[in-house]
């Protein structure tokens, strides 16, 4: 059976990184739980982070009963019942519209919580300025639905509204968030500096623990603006905390050649188990378990094995397209190459897949969905859920 394992010493490394570098910016650091949410390892990151930042009322009743800590809650739209069950244990409550915060603004401003100061309510801002590449990811195209523009808010009561909140990046660099911090100060800068905003949201896509990261950068950047403006500052990266800690292990089920393509149809779907491969689209390294060379490993590594990196298509001996057992002609992974033939058994990691993982999958075609394990400072692997037939049918009704 597949399995995504998740080394907590690797987690661990990154959440020292976030948390030194939010100590010396004077930030929050929260975990977007949209990004990582396998609870089992809430325990290690929690000594380091500020909370947990949730996209609805899902994400943020599991920051509630297993991370603790602060928790931010941003949606593009609230439905019915929701605002009136976050607004008894959230700590900000970011709207995306001007109709939405109108509609919930009463309530919300009588609440208790929200008269002791225990909650404030922000607007997600869209500055306009896109720094990515892909445009899938890209909260700033023209027409987008995230976010308001500066023009949109003129003239406009903000009675009620203490922050924004903007989120423009994709594991992108401290240069890039730069370059958005200038289009947020011309744009909404007058705003900042009102009395009635208490924090600015800087949302996600800071990919602080990639080794070439500018964290001084960083950094520099949250002083200046909490100094200028006078406002607390949240960071709220999801990849960034789980980047090169986790793999994805697998069996290679059918080996077999078609017009001239050799296939190797593996117990995984890049469509249920690993979506950015299509999406990003992402092309994750593999290994081969048992195999020999190079000094490249996985971020999870099993006492007594060896592991060879795979190359790109013909810079080995044997090339294979990796594909997914489903219907959908599409769920490939890719081309990869092989110093032996592959054969039936053989099994494969892919390597950083906690990240956008685990908490996109589905139970596509009926594909086995595969468990989740920890690995925990020792080595030691322990499988933390296992899924099964009554999991996916329990899904459909």
């Amino acid at each position: 059976m597949a399995q995504f394992v998740i080394s907590l010493s690797a987690l661990e490394r990154n959440a020292r990184m976030l948390r030194a570098t939010a100590d010396e910016a004077g930030a929050s650091v929260i975990l977007a739980l949209k990004g990582f949410a396998t609870t089992a390892a809430f325990g290690t990151l929690r000594p380091f982070m500020d909370g947990c930042c949730a996209s609805g009322l899902y994400e943020a009743k599991l920051a509630a009963r297993h991370a603790g800590g602060h928790v931010a809650v941003y949606s593009p739209a609230y439905r019915d019942g929701e605002v009136e069950e976050l607004a008894e244990f959230a700590h900000h409550i970011d709207f995306n519209s001007l109709p939405q915060w109108f509609r919930f603004r009463d309530m919300l401003m009588g609440h208790p919580r929200f008269l002791a100061g225990e909650l404030q309510c922000g607007l997600r801002i869209n500055p306009q300025c896109s720094t990515g590449h892909t445009a899938l990811y890209d909260p700033c195209a023209p027409g987008s639905r995230l976010g308001i523009t500066a023009d949109a808010l003129l003239g406009v009561d903000l009675a009620g509204i203490s922050g924004l909140h903007f989120h423009t990046l994709c594991e992108q660099g401290a240069e890039d968030l730069a370059v958005t911090l200038d289009a947020v100060e011309e744009k909404f800068g007058e705003l900042l500096l009102s009395p009635q905003i208490r924090y600015l949201n800087m949302g996600g896509g800071h990919w602080v623990t990639k080794p070439d990261y500018d964290r001084g950068l960083l950094a520099g950047l949250v002083r200046c603006v909490r100094e200028r403006y006078g406002v607390e500052v949240l960071l709220e990266p999801g990849e960034a905390w789980a980047i090169h800690t986790g793999v994805l292990r697998c069996r290679v089920l059918d080996v077999f050649e078609s017009q001239g393509v050799r296939h190797a149809i593996l117990d995984v779907s890049a469509s249920a188990h690993m979506p950015d491969v299509l999406e990003m689209p992402y092309r994750p390294d593999v290994f081969r378990i048992g195999g020999q060379g190079g000094d490249a490993v996985p971020a999870v590594v099993w006492p007594g094995e060896s592991y060879a990196l795979a190359g790109g298509p013909g810079e080995r001996e044997v090339t294979y397209r990796l594909g997914a057992p489903t219907c959908l002609a599409g769920d490939v992974i890719g081309d990869y190459s092989f110093d032996a033939p592959l054969e039936v058994g053989d099994e494969l990691l892919f390597d950083d897949m906690s990240h956008y993982t685990i908490v996109k999958t589905t139970f596509f075609n009926g594909v086995p969905h595969p468990s989740i394990a920890v690995q925990e400072a020792d080595g030691t692997v322990r499988c933390v859920k296992e899924l099964s037939y009554d999991d996916f049918e329990a899904r459909l009704g």
